[in-house]
């Protein structure tokens, strides 16, 4: 169920519209405004969405600037989807900017302008990030599946529509929750992520499937370098799952809660775990990259030669051939 309507870190109380024949005197009982949507005694599942947004904060942002310095490191030789994580890892650091925004409007402020403009950054988050995963997905999908169609559709000049059109989305949908009282528009969000988590769950099973099945002819094992690919895969697989699954596996089976329960329990901990993948998607990006910046090359030697001291296995003679560059969200 979208946020903007019953979420209370999304929701404000609008005063009781009078009739249009009631006069001054009429006695007509109006609702304060209050961020927590009636869900004051029961904010354990608010202060849980709360406590992941201000991990957003402390790691997902500096992990998101490091995104984006590799990506301007790396910008004479990009990869198809750098646009994608790009502008992923700039919303995001944008929605985590908006946390300690929201926690002062919570307990200090309780300001229904400055609410507008935090139920905006959710609009975006909502969005952008399973759009963009999207974007990704699709591109990665194409790039193992159909390489001859995917090296005719190279050019850069087909993501960046995709950008443009990911970005229409995003602020209509954002626009449209801020403004409100759109009939079924809680329906949106819902439908968004149910289709979505189809899209990414079965690339990326197409992609492990392929990968699995690519060995050479007469070999039981993997190659190498498609070995590797495939466990990234897999990886990114279950990321995907554990960011989206609890909202989709939750927020359709609204009519079995308790309105009370719902608002205030089952939607913040649903959103939770979607608001989390701020964090967890540079992280997954940033630990696969041999160099990250900031990072002096003892202490990535010194780490290197500790990890290989605890290997059972010896290390290979020859030098390993070059990574597989795979797009990683």
């Amino acid at each position: 169920m979208e946020r903007n309507l019953s979420s209370p870190l999304n929701s404000i109380f609008l005063p009781t519209q009078l009739p249009l024949n009631a006069t001054a005197d009429a006695n007509v009982t109006i609702k304060p405004f209050s961020v927590f949507d009636g869900c004051e005694q029961q904010v354990e599942g608010i202060l849980f969405d709360i406590a992941l947004q201000c991990i957003n904060v402390v790691v997902g942002i500096p992990a998101n600037l490091l995104v984006i310095a590799v990506l301007i490191q790396h910008r004479k030789e990009p990869s198809t989807s750098d646009i994608f994580l790009g502008c992923l890892a700039f919303l995001d650091i944008y929605f985590g900017v908006m946390t300690p925004i929201t926690l002062l409007n919570l307990y200090h402020w309780q300001s229904k302008g400055v609410w507008s403009s935090i139920k905006f950054s959710y609009g975006v988050k909502d969005t952008s990030g399973p759009l963009f995963l999207s974007c990704i997905c699709l591109d990665r999908f194409v790039a193992v599946l159909f390489p001859v169609t995917f090296g005719q559709f190279k050019h850069n000049k087909y993501r960046m529509s995709l950008t443009v059109l990911v970005f229409c989305l995003t602020f209509a949908y954002s626009a449209a929750k801020v403004v409100g009282g759109l009939p079924n528009f809680e329906k949106v969000f819902t439908g968004e992520v149910l289709v979505i988590f189809a899209w990414m769950v079965l690339c990326n099973a197409f992609i492990l499937w392929a990968l699995k099945r690519s060995r050479g002819a007469g070999k039981d094992e993997m190659h190498p370098l498609k070995k590797k690919a495939f466990i990234t895969v897999l990886y990114i697989l279950f990321i995907i799952v554990f960011n989206y699954l609890p909202p989709v596996a939750l927020f359709p089976f609204e009519d079995y809660y308790t309105p009370d329960v719902f608002r205030c329990y089952v939607q913040p901990v649903g959103f939770a775990f979607l608001n989390v993948s701020s964090t967890i998607q540079p992280l997954v990006y940033l630990v696969r990259l041999e160099k990250v910046p900031f990072l002096s090359d003892t202490l990535i030697k010194k780490w290197c030669t500790r990890e290989a001291g605890n290997r059972n296995e010896a290390p290979p003679v020859q030098n390993p051939p070059a990574q597989v560059q795979i797009p990683i969200a």
